[in-house]
């Protein structure tokens, strides 16, 4: 259970941006529908976007019932405005080429193998329960991907030099997931978050042994970006928002 002293705005918060993690980056992967090189790989993609999509819900509705002023997953999703999401940088980045999009999804899957593992340790039951069924879903995401960039990494001239300008194009995003702030350390000190810092070491190893049989090397730390914790985003959000939130702003109350 969660810490009697802490503050449900607290832990609202700090699911929000599990959340939105998961939803903006299942929305990209939706994006691919019709577009996938071939069409297994449109099935993966879309199948990876709903387990991503499920693991959201989850995640919301558990959200609006800490913060119990009867909001839904519903009205989570798709009426906030902009500033008010938290999801990292990194899962709102444009799809780009196919290699973009495998490169931005091995950085994410190697990040949250770890997070939902330790995740299941949480002295939060539901996200603990949420956690235990989320890392089934991350582990094969994680080995889709890396099958996929050691393919085209270790592949042709042209798959070679569009993964290593993936590489470079998304490197500077990655370093937002181990970021602690005063919110993430509170969750921490009571038992409930992950020291998202602390799974940097496996992320590392992980990334690097994909990338050595992809042949590709490894980009040089020179620059990174964030702010998408506090809700500063980059240009591309608002445009993902703009489809997904289309239905419930111009039909409010929408329901099936």
């Amino acid at each position: 259970m969660p810490d009697a002293d802490l503050k449900p705005e607290t832990l609202f918060k700090y699911v929000l941006r599990l959340a939105d993690d998961q939803l903006i980056l299942g929305q990209r992967l939706g994006e691919w529908c019709g577009h996938a090189p071939t069409l297994e790989e449109e099935l993966a993609l879309a199948n990876i976007g709903l387990d991503l999509l499920g693991q959201a819900r989850s995640l919301y509705s558990y959200a609006g019932e800490i913060e119990g002023k009867g909001q839904g997953e519903d009205d989570l999703a798709f009426l906030r405005p902009e500033r008010e999401y938290l999801n990292a940088l990194l899962v709102e980045q444009p799809n780009g080429d196919f290699a973009v999009t495998i490169v931005r999804q091995v950085f994410h899957a190697a990040f949250m193998v770890p997070f939902w593992r330790t995740m299941t340790a949480s002295s939060d039951e539901t996200l603990a329960a949420i956690a235990a069924k989320s890392l089934k879903e991350v582990e094969y995401h994680l080995r889709h991907s890396s099958e996929w960039l050691i393919r085209l990494g270790d592949g042709t001239e042209e798959s070679h030099r569009r993964s290593q300008d993936a590489l470079e194009e998304l490197w500077g995003y990655a370093s937002e997931l181990f970021e602690m702030d005063a919110l993430a350390d509170e969750m921490l000190d009571c038992g409930i978050a992950v020291d998202a810092a602390a799974l940097k070491a496996e992320w590392d190893a992980t990334v690097n042994a994909v990338l050595e049989r992809a042949s590709l090397t490894r980009p040089m730390d020179s620059w990174s970006q964030s702010g998408g914790r506090s809700g500063r985003h980059s240009e591309h959000l608002g445009h993902i928002l703009s489809e997904l939130q289309y239905m419930q702003r111009t039909y409010p109350g929408l329901s099936w």
